[in-house]
């Protein structure tokens, strides 16, 4: 059985076929109305938004953010973007 250390995955990258739907986990404060980010930086584009987690303490919520790229670069661009905004915390 193969391990991640035996795999050397470094140097593939993996192929994605676009346009596709791509989900973004966006973390923010629980007192953060996430709409807000979101409509900012994904404009005009049609998302769905599924509330996913609240941490244990009830100080973070996590979302779902689920949204049509056309592009490696529109994909990363947008990740770059979600994850620079001042009300998001985190995002994977």
């Amino acid at each position: 059985m193969a391990t991640t250390c035996d795999l050397n995955l470094a140097n593939k990258e993996v192929h994605i076929d676009y346009p596709c739907h791509w989900e973004y986990k966006v973390i923010v404060h629980a007192h953060v109305d996430v709409k807000a980010p979101l409509a900012q930086i994904l404009e005009t584009r049609e998302y769905s938004l599924t509330l996913s987690n609240n941490s244990k303490a009830g100080t973070y919520t996590s979302y779902s953010a689920r949204v049509l790229v056309t592009s490696h670069e529109e994909r990363k661009a947008l990740f770059s973007a979600l994850k620079a905004h001042p009300s998001i915390k985190y995002v994977l």
